[in-house]
């Protein structure tokens, strides 16, 4: 199903995506190998059983793709023109391997492109909670969308 085109949305819309998703071990692993991030609480259960949280963290970087991947089909798919950044994201809670994350989306804000009229820029909330209902990650995402076809 394609996402929404701009003049399709209002403020105050909310969803929440499906499927969820639970993390696995090996999406930790080729994430943050992908990505060179080497940090040992990310890949070293030893270390990681050590820290104050006892065992793994999920790099927090794969859940905020997570939270764009698992929302994009309900709102930009085939409708954005681009990303055009990501604010205010914070991590509550931190993911562990086996957590299940579900994504939940409300428009933030939404307006006029001043310089393409046949565009417009709609402000995503995007919040991804766990299967114990805790907020792991929440964020601004603001995109550029197109306006549906006259």
């Amino acid at each position: 199903m394609p996402g929404r085109f701009f003049d399709q949305w209002a403020v105050g819309d909310r969803m929440t995506h499906q499927p969820s998703r639970t993390v696995t071990e090996t999406d930790n692993l080729l994430f943050s190998a992908m990505t060179h991030n080497m940090q040992p609480l990310h890949l070293d259960a030893e270390f990681a059983a050590a820290s104050e949280f006892g065992k793994i963290l999920v790099n927090s970087t794969f859940t905020f793709s997570l939270a764009v991947g698992l929302s994009i089909s309900d709102t930009t798919v085939g409708t954005l023109v681009a990303n055009l950044g990501f604010d205010k994201v914070v991590t509550p809670k931190p993911t562990f391997i086996g957590d299940t994350l579900t994504c939940h989306t409300e428009v933030h804000e939404m307006r006029e492109s001043k310089s393409r009229p046949d565009q417009g820029i709609v402000i995503f909330k995007h919040e991804l909670t766990n299967q114990r209902g805790e907020i792991a990650l929440s964020m601004l995402r603001t995109t550029l969308l197109k306006k549906a076809p006259a």
